[in-house]
C-alpha cells in the first residue's frame, strides 16, 4: 500500500477521494494539491495542499523544495495519463477487421488501406488486384477475401 495518496483537486476532489477510501476501509493518508485561486494562466503559480484535518490549505513557498516534488509528480501524473489516453485513442483509431486476418501484419494493413481506401474497396477488388500488391502473396489475398467476405 501506498504511504500517501496524493490527488490532483481541491477541496472536492480531496472530500470525494477521502469517501472513496472510507466506502473501501483504505486507511492511507491523503492530501489535495491544486493551482491556487486565480493563478491558473500565470507562469509563476502557487500551489495550494489540501488536508482532511483542515479547513484552510497549506501554501507552500514558491521556492520550497516541498512544492517543487509536489509539481513534479503532478506533471508526471498528468504525462502519464495523457500519454495513456493518446495511446487508447490511436488504437481505436487505428482498429479494422484488417487486424484480426491471420499473416495481415501492419504493413499489409497500411499497403492495402493506402491503395484501396477502405476496407470496402478492398472488399470490392478482385483477387488478382490483391495480388499485385507489393508484399501481398495470394495467399494473403485469399485470406483477406475470405475473412472480409465472412463479415458482409
Amino acid at each position: 500500500m501506498p504511504d500517501l495518496v496524493i490527488i490532483d483537486g481541491g477541496r472536492g476532489q480531496l472530500n470525494a477521494a477521502l469517501q472513496v477510501m472510507r466506502e473501501l476501509k483504505l486507511d492511507i493518508p491523503v492530501i489535495g494539491v491544486a493551482k491556487e485561486e486565480g493563478s491558473h494562466t500565470k507562469l509563476n503559480t502557487a500551489e495550494e495542499i489540501y488536508t482532511p484535518e483542515s479547513p484552510e490549505p497549506i501554501i507552500l513557498p514558491r521556492n520550497s523544495q516541498g512544492l517543487y516534488l509536489l509539481q513534479r509528480i503532478r506533471d508526471e501524473a498528468h504525462r502519464f495519463g495523457l500519454t495513456y489516453h493518446q495511446k487508447l485513442r490511436s488504437n481505436r483509431t487505428f482498429k479494422s477487421v484488417l487486424d484480426e486476418i491471420p499473416g495481415i501484419g501492419p504493413k499489409r494493413k497500411q499497403a492495402l488501406l493506402k491503395h484501396f481506401g477502405s476496407v470496402r474497396a478492398i472488399s470490392a477488388a478482385s483477387l488478382e488486384d490483391l495480388t499485385a500488391l507489393d508484399g501481398m502473396t495470394r495467399d494473403a489475398a485469399e485470406k483477406v477475401k475470405e475473412y472480409i467476405g465472412r463479415m458482409e
